[in-house]
């Protein structure tokens, strides 16, 4: 997971190419819809290799994965009720309401590691495909619409 991640992200930094023709008013949107996909896909990545700390210890494991998840409960919140940046409805939903609810799954796995460590982790693994199908969605998304816009609007 923590691979593919790594090299979806570098595969945006090729889209952010193809976006730098397109006009300035346009531009000023892309921010918008890359950052919170750099983020999500930088949580897939950066938690699996957080854990892989062999000097881990059962509560330092559990901090971690609680601490990803908390702070990306509150990222993919203020997306969600922030008015001004996405185009519609289905946008805040693809952008911050899924990645909200990976994120949940994410504390709820780090809370349930405590009591039954092998469900826990299922728990934080199932989040983790979760937020990485909806930042490849999203990536996606941003690419087409990259690739689709000429840079003299039409």
């Amino acid at each position: 997971m923590a691979a593919a991640a790594a090299t979806l992200i570098g595969l945006l930094f090729v889209v952010i190419t193809l976006a730098a023709e397109r006009k300035l008013a346009e531009t000023s949107k892309i921010p918008v819809y890359l950052t919170p996909t750099i983020i999500y896909f930088l949580s897939v990545l950066l938690l699996p290799a957080v854990l892989t700390f062999p000097t881990h210890s059962r509560f330092t494991a559990d901090f971690c994965i609680c601490l990803v998840g908390v702070v990306g409960l509150v990222y993919s919140g203020t997306l969600f009720v922030k008015r001004g940046g996405y185009y519609d409805l289905h946008d805040r939903v693809a952008y911050a309401a899924w990645p909200f609810a990976a994120y949940g799954l994410v504390v709820s796995g780090g809370v349930l590691f405590l009591h039954d460590t092998q469900r826990g982790l299922t728990l934080v693994a199932v989040a983790m495909l979760l937020l990485l199908a909806v930042a490849i969605r999203n990536s996606w998304a941003i690419a087409i619409d990259a690739a689709s816009t000429h840079p003299d609007g039409h």
